[in-house]
């Protein structure tokens, strides 16, 4: 497992803290565009909208928000922006159950 430098991990923690406060009705709400990869915080997570890791993608990571089987949806990481179901940043992490 790659570390995370210092840098990297306050702004997930940040973002996770932001994403998280904001509820996700209010996600819903507020996501109105598709997250680009020129994104700052998208190039500081490595967001791609295509996993390369086996059996991990947005669709199944906690932080998704929104309507299973869209195929664009909010995410707690992202605050405003929708993500590809099947997309994956380094943020990752398995849905429980």
């Amino acid at each position: 497992m790659k570390s995370v430098n210092r840098r990297d991990f306050l702004r997930l923690a940040g973002s996770s803290v932001i994403g998280m406060t904001l509820g996700g009705v209010a996600l819903r709400a507020n996501a109105q565009e598709v997250l680009s990869a020129d994104d700052p915080t998208a190039k500081a997570l490595k967001y791609t909208a295509s996993s390369t890791v086996d059996g991990a993608n947005c669709a199944n990571c906690m932080y998704i928000q929104g309507e299973e089987g869209k195929e664009e949806r909010p995410c707690a990481i992202f605050p405003g922006k929708l993500i590809n179901k099947n997309g994956w940043c380094s943020a990752w992490v398995k849905r429980p159950g």
